[in-house]
C-alpha cells in the first residue's frame, strides 16, 4: 500500500474524534469531521494549500453547527452549563445542606455544592432546611441572605 497523504488526515481526523471523548464540547468532533473531509481533498489530488483552505472552510462550517445544533442533544434540559457565577442565580433561594464527609454547610448551585456565608454576621453554619437568598460569590463561597420567614 503506498502512502497518501489522505491517511495523514484520517489520522488527525481519529485523533481529534477520540480527543472528544475527553471534553464533550463536540468541537474537537467537528474539526475531526472537517479533517476526515479535509482528508477527501487530499485524495483528489489538491495541494497542500487547498488543503489548508478547504480545512479552514470546512472547520468554519462545522465547528458553529456543532456547537448550536448538535451540542443540545448531549446535554440535560434544564440545566444552563457555564452560567454559574454570572449573576443569573442572584436573588433566587435555595435550601442549605450539609455535606456528608465534613459537615459543612452550603447549597447546590446547577448541582454543584457551595459553601455559604451569610452577608449579615458572615456565619458559616446554618441548620440543614434553611431557606437562604442566593447574593453573589467570594471566591467559591456562596454569600447569601437569611430568609428567616421561609425555614423548613
Amino acid at each position: 500500500m503506498e502512502w497518501n497523504p489522505a491517511y495523514a488526515w484520517l489520522i488527525i481526523a481519529l485523533l481529534l474524534s477520540l480527543a472528544e471523548l475527553s471534553s464533550g464540547g463536540m468541537v474537537l468532533l467537528a474539526l475531526g469531521m472537517a479533517a476526515a473531509l479535509t482528508g477527501l481533498l487530499a485524495w483528489l489530488g489538491l495541494s497542500l494549500a487547498w488543503q489548508l483552505v478547504g480545512l479552514g472552510i470546512l472547520a468554519g462550517l462545522l465547528v458553529p453547527i456543532a456547537i448550536k445544533f448538535i451540542r443540545p442533544w448531549f446535554s440535560p434540559r434544564g440545566v444552563a452549563y457555564g452560567t454559574t457565577g454570572t449573576g443569573v442565580e442572584k436573588g433566587r433561594s435555595y435550601r442549605t445542606l450539609k455535606r456528608d464527609f465534613d459537615g459543612a454547610t452550603g447549597i447546590k448551585i446547577n448541582g454543584d455544592f457551595y459553601r455559604i456565608r451569610i452577608s449579615e454576621n458572615g456565619a458559616t453554619e446554618l441548620p440543614e432546611g434553611m431557606v437562604v437568598t442566593f447574593k453573589s460569590f467570594d471566591g467559591t463561597t456562596a454569600i447569601v441572605t437569611l430568609d428567616s420567614l421561609k425555614e423548613h
